[in-house]
């Protein structure tokens, strides 16, 4: 059951969700239709009731961001409370949002940056457990000291209840591949957690000027080509080999890897002396296989049906990226997509990321 009004009050206090200028043109009809008639929207496949879960929503904490003055806005952004993102949850047909912190602090040192994880764990914790049957949350590391880090992922699943990890797409320009990290994985590994994945733009472009100009290139090809090169570092580099247990879910519908994976298979017969070790399995079959996870963030349904394809049903989750409207009604998006059974659809819906967040179905 959910807490009190107060005790959900109390704990909003030290959390806020980021919204944004384009928040109005989010909605369609599905979504107006649920905001007139005030009521939940409730997502049906063939006459199964189907409990959604929104692997990929951002939020952030206040009082971490301000232990190392991180700015909370920014141009175009604002803040929403949360009768509001629950109304558009209700009229999205979105039961549980995942939350998720895009970091910010891979360059803080370890006091401080042990402070921050500390503050902004314990917030979402307690956050999560003033209204249970809408939110969980990944804890947030502090990746760049790897043992801190250990410590802090076993605290936040044994202690807080968090549900599994956010990362970045890398560390303060060093690879999530790079041993120095191992010990991280091995904990993930341990606790049997889902690892989301979010890019932070391939930053060593922007001062090229290569990205510069119109149509926000650091966004629109800066994050899915950086969730693009994470990836293929930990195929090639043998980390996925080395952390068989490891599960991890790429936003943005993995980058660019699905659609061109044949290609990093193709490497290795093409120029074999500059692949090796020579990673267990095809690339490819790394997407397949149980260890990588995608969000359904892409833009048509023949995209996503591309994706399914090159993945499977059981590897994709639905995902908003709340508050920003890049998917138009995500569920919809799902329903409507072509070659998709019913199976598919429940399992992109929300079946695949219960089982693995520890959500009941």
């Amino acid at each position: 059951m959910p807490l009190s009004g107060e005790l959900v009050a109390g704990a909003l206090a030290g959390i806020a969700f980021v919204g944004c200028n384009l928040i109005g043109a989010r909605p369609a009809h599905a979504a107006q239709a649920t905001a007139h008639s005030g009521r939940r929207r409730e997502v049906v496949v063939n006459g199964k009731r189907v409990k959604t879960v929104d692997i990929h929503a951002h939020t952030i904490v206040p009082e971490a961001a301000a232990v190392i003055n991180h700015p909370l806005e920014a141009p175009g952004l604002l803040w929403s409370n949360v009768s509001d993102r629950i109304a558009e949850m209700d009229a999205e047909g979105i039961d549980v949002e995942a939350l998720s912190i895009n970091p910010f602090w891979y360059r803080a040192e370890r006091d401080a940056a042990a402070e921050l994880i500390k503050i902004q764990n314990e917030k979402l914790a307690e956050f999560c457990a003033a209204t249970p049957d809408r939110f969980v949350a990944f804890a947030t590391v502090a990746l760049q000291h790897p043992q801190l880090a250990v410590e802090q992922l076993e605290y936040a699943l044994k202690t807080l209840g968090l549900r599994g990890l956010s990362v970045g797409g890398s560390v303060a320009g060093q690879e999530l591949a790079d041993p120095k990290f191992h010990p991280v994985w091995a904990k993930a590994e341990e606790l049997g957690i889902l690892i989301f994945l979010h890019p932070l733009g391939t930053r060593e472009l922007e001062p090229s000027g290569r990205l510069k100009g119109s149509g926000l290139l650091t966004n629109t090809i800066g994050n899915p080509l950086e969730t693009t090169i994470a990836l293929s570092h930990l195929i090639f580099e043998g980390t996925l080999d080395r952390f068989p247990g490891l599960k991890i879910c790429a936003a943005h519908g993995g980058g660019f890897l699905p659609s061109y994976a044949n290609r990093s298979d193709a490497v290795i017969t093409t120029f074999p002396n500059r692949v090796g070790p020579l990673p267990k399995k095809k690339p490819t079959q790394y997407l397949k296989d149980g260890q990588l996870y995608f969000d359904s963030i892409m833009f048509t349904g023949e995209a996503l049906r591309h994706l399914v394809a090159e993945t499977s049903r059981d590897r994709v989750m639905i995902g908003t990226d709340y508050p920003f409207p890049w998917n138009k009604v995500p569920v919809d998006h799902i329903l409507s997509t072509p070659g998709l059974s019913d199976d598919d659809k429940i399992a992109i819906l929300g079946g695949t990321a219960a089982r693995l967040l520890g959500i009941e179905a």
